[in-house]
């Protein structure tokens, strides 16, 4: 049984910076393609971040050069450094497994099979 556990998050102001981790339980850490969604109140669900098998990364434009995704395969544990928050980054987010790199897109969210239950981000301005 594949189980995506998400910790952290919060609230913070503005500029400021936070952390959500997303452990990985009944899967060959290795072999999977990881990723982070989030999602506001009335808005679709939004690719925030991906890392390949091979360790490649690739994010969404609106978060180049604040946000890092990286992972402790020690720890089975996948991570979303934010820094410099803004306030439209205030979303549920998600972690999410694939097998693979959805064909369609990195973040095709119907390309990946496993997901968290989600921890809440708001930023104040």
């Amino acid at each position: 049984q594949v189980q995506l556990v998400e910790s952290g998050g919060g609230s913070v102001q503005a500029g400021g910076s936070l952390s959500v981790s997303c452990a990985v339980f009944g899967y060959t850490w290795s072999t999977i393609y990881m990723g982070w969604f989030r999602q506001a109140p009335g808005k679709e669900r939004e690719g925030v971040a991906a890392l390949g098998i091979d360790g490649s990364t690739t994010y969404v434009d609106s978060v180049k050069g604040r946000f890092t995704i990286s992972r402790d395969n020690a720890k089975n544990t996948l991570y979303l450094q934010m820094n410099s928050l803004k306030p439209e980054d205030t979303a549920m987010y998600y972690c999410a497994s694939a097998r693979f790199r959805p064909m369609r897109s990195w973040d095709f969210a119907g390309g990946y099979n496993y997901w968290g239950q989600g921890t809440q981000v708001t930023v104040s301005s």
